[in-house]
């Protein structure tokens, strides 16, 4: 098989981004956009030993479960992969996707339970984060990422963005043009606009336009809060030359850079910088039976990688205590905040620091008590310490939440004993017998982010 070969084939299985895998003469082709069972007209991109990746010529045997995608840029930008599938296509798929990652990567063997579904399986985002550049003309561009790249495909509207993200696009179109303002190029680095992010609060809105340097802002901000509401607006000036969204310099243009609201019954103040899951109805599902599963007779909860707080506050009111521990300085103080406006003081306890240096003075704090651990960390997973210290803690319970099945599987088959590290080379246990303290009790998908390839994951484990 070379580059340029056309080929047709069956597609007889799915690869951890989402894309159909083809088997062709002992060949594995990675293909997106396609579906099992279907048989398919592939153009070979490239070749890599017995590994090929395509793109998809015309489908010759559709499956029942193809739908027909509604975003316009679909395959082109990089933010959706299964717009293609049926909603219970995509969560068999993720489904299918954990337990095959646990398995490969952890060389763990266990039921997964059948993903949950959203509540809303379009318009969900809470929060957009929209790039500004040049297109290779160099005209402005607004839109999202290609896959794998920062080229920007320029789009009018985005399905699995609030409704009000098509108003976002013009507004910001319109204030460029009429204040002559350019995309930025992240190759030349000239330009003015880099992004643009807004989050809606119960139907309150922060915006925070992101610049290479000053910019008048008034108008923009007349023009949202003519469409939106009630808006409150930051200039950000970020003048790095990396990947980072914001830069260390603010300016609030209109509004006091904040709006206080209340989730399952916890207020909290949301700021540009706040962590909140991005989808509000499976977040709510996937934080109650947290809740619910820390409330074990009298426990006290640690919450590792606590983010500004919001779950810690609801584990301080469902355990004894709870301890969240959180390296960001911003979202440290954010849980200080939160605890005062809940009245949680003597209940909940927020300390700024690395988990891993944290962890035993914690563990310290808490001695005698009965403990559970709960952890979400972000996609690189855990630090080895952290993992080593949790899987000796005797915390009765520890409740896993992860975004990234594969750093979940490294992490949990390291904590029940399928995965051990010699000479900092993880292996397989091939001779495994259930050694550790804590046992599986469920590993429960929920999908957080409908239509992409994306999938958080709860685990249960409970001491033996």
């Amino acid at each position: 098989m070379q580059k340029n070969d056309i080929i047709t084939a069956v597609a007889c299985g799915y690869g951890t981004e989402g894309e159909a895998v083809f088997d062709f003469h002992g060949c594995k082709v990675f293909v997106p956009g396609c579906i099992v069972g279907e048989q398919v007209s592939i153009k070979i991109l490239s070749v890599k030993g017995n590994v090929a990746y395509g793109k998809c010529l015309g489908v010759l045997s559709p499956s029942p479960e193809r739908v027909q995608p509604r975003c316009p840029v679909f395959s082109k930008c990089g933010g959706c992969q299964l717009q293609h599938m049926s909603y219970a296509a995509q969560l068999a798929f993720k489904t299918s996707l954990v337990a095959g990652t646990l398995k490969k990567i952890g060389g763990i063997e266990a039921e997964v339970r059948p993903a949950i579904p959203s509540p809303a399986q379009y318009s969900y985002r809470n929060k957009l984060v929209l790039p500004v550049g040049t297109d290779g003309s160099g005209n402005t561009a607004v839109g999202f990422y290609a896959p794998r790249s920062h080229r920007i495909v320029p789009a009018e509207d985005c399905p699995i963005q609030a409704e009000w993200c098509g108003k976002i696009i013009a507004l910001v179109k319109a204030y460029m043009a009429g204040n002559g303002l350019k995309g930025y190029d992240e190759l030349t680095r000239r330009g003015d606009i880099r992004r643009i992010a807004v989050r809606e609060v119960g139907g309150r809105y922060i915006a925070v336009l992101v610049a290479a340097h000053m910019v008048d802002c008034t108008p923009l901000a007349d023009m949202l809060t003519a469409e939106l509401g009630q808006v409150t607006l930051l200039l950000n000036i970020n003048k790095s030359q990396g990947n980072a969204i914001f830069g260390q310099e603010w300016h609030t243009v209109c509004g006091e850079g904040f709006f206080e609201s209340e989730d399952m019954g916890i207020k909290f103040r949301a700021g540009a910088n706040t962590f909140l899951q991005v989808n509000d109805g499976v977040r709510t599902e996937l934080y109650k039976r947290i809740a619910e599963e820390a409330a074990d007779g009298g426990a006290v909860a640690v919450d590792l990688y606590s983010g500004g707080g919001m779950l810690t506050a609801l584990l301080a009111r469902a355990c004894k205590a709870a301890y969240g521990v959180e390296i960001v300085p911003e979202a440290s103080a954010c849980a200080d905040e939160l605890k005062e406006l809940n009245g949680l003081s003597g209940r909940m306890f927020n300390i700024c620091g690395k988990v891993e240096n944290e962890l035993s003075g914690v563990f310290a704090r808490t001695a005698g008590e009965r403990r559970v651990i709960v952890c979400d960390p972000p996609r690189k997973g855990m630090e080895r310490s952290v993992v080593q210290a949790v899987k000796c803690s005797g915390a009765d319970k520890v409740i896993l939440v992860s975004c990234n099945p594969a750093t979940l599987a490294r992490d949990l088959g390291l904590l029940v004993g399928t995965l051990a590290e010699e000479d900092g080379v993880l292996k397989k246990v091939l001779a495994y017998a259930a050694t550790s303290a804590y046992s599986i009790n469920y590993i429960q998908p929920y999908d957080m982010f409908p239509q992409t390839k994306h999938v958080e994951t709860l685990v249960l484990l409970c001491r033996k």
